[in-house]
């Protein structure tokens, strides 16, 4: 005796192709999407750096020359963005240094290191085109400039070319 229950060999092919067929439409979005994450990500860090900077200025009379140092100082920026000089987060390699110009001050106030004139800070992706398409950078007066090419905006910051304003 034959049993006619359960599905054929051709109806599973179709449903497996159909499942196929709705991942190669899904899976680009969901890429984009977390590209798109990750550089609001790291947009995200140059405005908390910026802010922590403007902070940090106000207690130590200038800018502070690394990222460890706005924690140090008192607590000026989240621990993820502060543990090391660069660091790692959402597919970004972020860093700070001191930037075009810098002047250090001496002596720096009670509790802060190396405070200058000029900050750096950069946002850039860890894989271009994978976790991000656009560089991120920043300074004293805390516009946040992209560019498309994936590399950080030089200072001095001017527009043209791949290298735009954001903010």
């Amino acid at each position: 005796m034959r049993s006619d229950q359960g599905f054929t060999l051709i109806e599973l092919l179709i449903v497996v192709a159909i499942i196929g067929i709705l991942a190669a439409i899904a899976v680009p979005g969901l890429l984009r999407a977390r590209m798109a994450g990750n550089e609001a990500s790291a947009i995200a860090s140059m405005r908390a750096i910026s802010s922590a900077q403007q902070a940090y200025s106000g207690k130590c009379n200038g800018y502070a020359p690394d990222l460890p140092e706005l924690s140090a100082a008192g607590n000026f920026l989240s621990p993820d963005l502060t543990s090391a000089a660069a660091i790692s987060k959402s597919g970004y390699a972020i860093t700070m240094t001191v930037g075009a110009g810098n002047l250090v001050l001496a002596p720096p106030p009670v509790g802060c290191t190396g405070t200058g004139t000029t900050y750096y800070a950069t946002a850039v992706p860890l894989s271009a085109g994978s976790t991000g398409n656009r560089g991120f950078a920043t300074d004293e007066p805390g516009t946040i400039w992209q560019d498309t090419s994936g590399a950080a905006p030089t200072q001095p910051f001017v527009p043209g070319g791949t290298v735009s304003v954001i903010q």
